[in-house]
């Protein structure tokens, strides 16, 4: 297998991490389409890292953006935790302030 099928995999994964992000009002379906544009650009930087340089550098990047994409998804749980406290929802649309009560 080349790095063609590859990069398709990861434009994939990049399209559907941007449709999730503008179709769904859920705030952790964002989050997850986010999710996915991170492993998109992750399994570029294995992908290219492998074929073209044949280093490491790729993958010491990638394993970078998996624990950003871990911190991400625990503080973003948190924020959703809270959020969902105050209004009783987690619709995007009612996310104007956490701290107003009405």
């Amino acid at each position: 297998m080349g790095l063609a099928p590859y990069l398709i995999i990861s434009m994939i994964l990049f399209i559907l991490g941007i449709v999730v992000m503008m179709a769904r009002k859920n705030i952790i379906a964002i989050l997850l389409g986010i999710e996915l544009i991170l492993n998109a650009s992750a399994l570029n930087f294995v992908a290219y890292s492998r074929f073209l340089t044949n280093n490491i550098d790729g993958h010491i990047f990638s394993l970078f953006i998996i624990v950003v994409a871990a911190a991400e998804a625990a503080v973003g749980l948190a924020i959703v935790i809270r959020f969902f406290q105050v209004r009783k929802s987690i619709h995007i649309d009612e996310a104007v302030w956490l701290n107003d009560e009405v």
